[in-house]
């Protein structure tokens, strides 16, 4: 006969499972609300062209192809960055929905809220601590520094990437409990992933080793020296393997940036480290009072001494605070370093972009900063009367604010326009949004309304060889090609390696005629880019022009590998195979 004690425990089980469930629950509704508006969200001409609209190998078919550039190293031309995951779960969109930008946004959603539940999980097993857990992974869903991540659907990088990095730490967390080689492999696959999605990651293994300490208790201080010692090594060497990934995808990635002339190093050194303090404090104050978020926050010309210092001696008496109580509130320095070194990789030290900082970079971060705030608020009420209620008021009101303030971030991003034009209003010098907004007029054939915008950035920016190649596009669509290829011409004198560049002069010059030119410069369009579909498509038509039949069908056949549909219909009816 069973005895009596089980029967409350079973109940128990369930009960928990319920609770577990309910908050899972109340955490999806919550995204579902916040980011409501991304269901009327389109295309934005920041990089959503590059990685989706105009990317002939996303809207190819799945074949070898197609996975093979998403593969390659040919690949970081299209966005600078070597992530073969990212690539292949936007042709898996394509495929489902199109070019139907609310299908994508929907998946970026999806992902956002396993993210949010695999947080709470995650921390529910390491810590037991049920309501704490869940209101970490409550601030995680809904806080306005995340709507970057979710809504811009070039950022499918943040998400993904997010997703392996949580399915790591729970992959590792089940290898503590009981060490296999399967569960440690596993480990490692979901890490290789995650890097495969975002080079961000390679900080990854140091997290591991902060929850090793807490609340994993892997690592005690309290032991004598010697024995502590012991465990530090233990820990490093069975992490070898990680640290090792870290290190090869880091070379991977400044190689690929290097490559697609993402990687800045025309700023000096100094002035990068300037930057980065004040980053690191300036993402701690948005994320206390999450107002005027921008898309873009342009680099700053010069930075105030009193800003600098300021920041690094906040940054420096906080590190020595929390490090110093480190025994008795072991959350608050876990926290503090999870921030440091989670956002190092992308703090401004190697220049990625012209951006002086992003609220993209925060999605990990600002897991630690929530740790540090929820785990000490809950250790200073239990000094308050009626801790309970004031706890429970306080979250609800707190939540429900980072709700509206997200869903109102979020209907900025509906279109080019609203998005561009909100960061216009609320930063000084955005010589980007207007280009971008000049981008979005010449999308709608309003080139002189686009040319007044690109003039702006250019104004603003001297040196920005975009807005100089944007508003030579839209001068051919009036037809004054001497300013074409003066603009054209600019461009590729900033920026020697800029491919769209040459290829727009190559269709410049071939409405002008000259054709010599034209072919030189699709060339070099190829040169630096492989698998730049349309440079071989309009050399294919140059040389047709020319009588020369033989290199305009292999031109075509290239363009036809590289997933131009115009190209690969032509050689269909043709009979030609590619």
């Amino acid at each position: 006969m069973p005895s009596k004690r089980r029967m409350p425990q079973a109940k128990g089980i369930q009960g928990k499972k319920l609770t577990l469930i309910l908050v899972c629950l109340a955490l999806a509704i919550m995204i579902v609300i916040a980011f409501g508006p991304l269901k009327d969200c389109k295309f934005v001409t920041y990089d959503d062209h590059v990685y989706v609209k105009e990317n002939y190998f996303i809207q190819s078919d799945f074949n070898w192809n197609s996975i093979n550039w998403a593969f390659s190293f040919e690949s970081v031309m299209r966005g600078g960055n070597w992530n073969p995951i990212i690539w292949l779960s936007l042709m898996c969109d394509y495929e489902l929905f199109g070019l139907n930008p609310p299908g994508y946004h929907l998946v970026n959603l999806f992902f956002h809220l396993l993210n949010t539940i695999l947080l709470f999980l995650i921390l529910f097993k390491i810590t037991r601590e049920l309501w704490k857990s869940a209101f970490v992974a409550a601030l995680f869903a809904i806080h306005p520094l995340h709507v970057e991540s979710v809504a811009w659907i070039a950022e499918r990088k943040d998400v993904l990437s997010t997703f392996f990095f949580m399915m790591t730490i729970g992959a590792y967390v089940f290898y503590i409990e009981h060490k296999t080689v399967v569960r440690y492999v596993a480990t490692c696959i979901f890490f290789v992933l995650g890097l495969m999605s975002k080079t961000m990651l390679v900080s990854l293994p140091f997290v591991l080793i902060l929850l090793d300490y807490w609340p994993l208790g892997r690592l005690q201080w309290s032991l004598p020296a010697g024995r502590t010692w012991v465990q530090i090594r233990k820990l490093l060497l069975e992490k070898i393997p990680l640290f090792t990934l870290s290190v090869f995808f880091s070379v991977i990635a400044i190689i690929s940036q290097k490559r697609g002339g993402y990687l800045d190093l025309y700023i000096p050194l100094t002035a990068r480290v300037s930057n980065a303090f004040r980053s690191y404090v300036i993402y701690l104050y948005k994320t206390a009072w999450p107002l005027d978020l921008a898309f873009f926050y342009p680099y700053p010309t010069i930075l105030p001494p009193w800003q600098i210092v300021g920041s690094a001696f906040i940054l420096i008496v906080v590190s020595f605070c929390v490090l110093w109580k480190i025994k008795k509130y072991p959350y608050l320095a876990i926290g503090w370093l999870w921030y440091l070194g989670t956002l190092m990789p992308v703090i401004g030290i190697i220049q990625i972009g012209s951006q002086a900082y992003a609220d993209r970079y925060t999605y990990i971060p600002l897991i630690g900063i929530f740790l540090m705030f929820v785990w000490a608020i809950s250790g200073l009420s239990i000094y308050f009367p009626y801790r309970q209620k004031i706890l429970s008021i306080g979250g609800a009101v707190l939540l429900s604010c980072l709700a509206a303030i997200t869903y109102i971030q979020t209907r900025y991003w509906q279109d080019a326009l609203i998005l561009n034009t909100h960061a216009i209003q609320i930063t000084e010098n955005n010589y980007t949004a207007y280009n971008m907004r000049g981008f979005f007029y010449d999308d709608l054939g309003n080139y002189r309304q686009a040319i007044s915008n690109y003039d702006k950035s250019i104004e603003i920016s001297p040196n920005y060889a975009d807005a100089y190649n944007n508003r030579g596009i839209a001068y051919a669509s009036l037809g004054n090609y001497k300013q074409v290829i003066d603009d054209f011409d600019r461009a590729i004198k900033i920026n020697p390696h800029k491919a769209e560049a040459y290829y727009n002069r190559g269709v410049a010059y071939h409405y002008l005629g000259d054709y010599s030119q034209t072919i030189n410069d699709f060339n070099r369009a190829i040169e630096i880019d492989p698998n730049y579909a349309n440079a071989y498509y309009n050399r294919a038509a140059t040389y047709n022009e020319l009588g020369n039949q033989g290199q305009s069908i292999e031109d075509l056949k290239m363009a036809a590998k590289c997933g131009h549909r115009d190209a690969q219909n032509i050689l269909i009816n043709q009979g030609i195979n590619w």
